[in-house]
């Protein structure tokens, strides 16, 4: 059976310019094992928890962000499949926006960086192609969507 993890693609939007895409910056962490990759926060469902639970209480351990800080955006679920440690994962995302563009990130042990980051940068620091499509989707979705 597949690992199952969740997570939120977290991003917040400078103030100005307000309407010009590049506006929006995500937030990526830095694993601090392996080959030190950059993602969103996310972990794996504990028993009990819904998916989306499981995103925000891995939001709130690796990046010190609460519930109550961010907006989940409506309409964009995606779903990942790769192998990951000779293992087939499922990992399911939501796009959620920070209330406060200043929030404070306080990072696991789990994670040894954050960043904010545009579109282009956060693709390249996302060195996995599946990541790279979530984020460009996420970003179109956005674009797309009155905010």
């Amino acid at each position: 059976m597949a690992l199952r993890a969740c997570g939120l693609i977290i991003f917040r939007r400078r103030l100005i310019p307000k309407v010009d895409n590049d506006s929006i910056e995500f937030l990526l962490l830095q694993a601090s094992n392996g080959i030190h990759h950059w993602t969103p926060p996310k972990g794996h469902v504990d028993p009990g928890e819904n998916d989306l639970e499981t995103a925000l209480r891995e939001t709130r351990e690796e990046a010190g962000i609460e519930a109550d800080q961010l907006t989940i955006i409506e309409g964009f679920r995606k779903e990942l499949n790769y192998v990951a440690w000779q293992k087939p994962k499922t990992v399911i995302y939501w796009l959620a926006e920070v209330k406060d563009y200043n929030v404070e990130i306080r990072l696991s042990n789990e994670h040894q960086a954050y960043r904010w980051l545009g579109l282009d940068e956060a693709c390249q620091l996302a060195q996995f192609k599946e990541m790279k499509a979530v984020l460009q989707e996420g970003h179109q979705f956005l674009c797309s969507t009155v905010a």
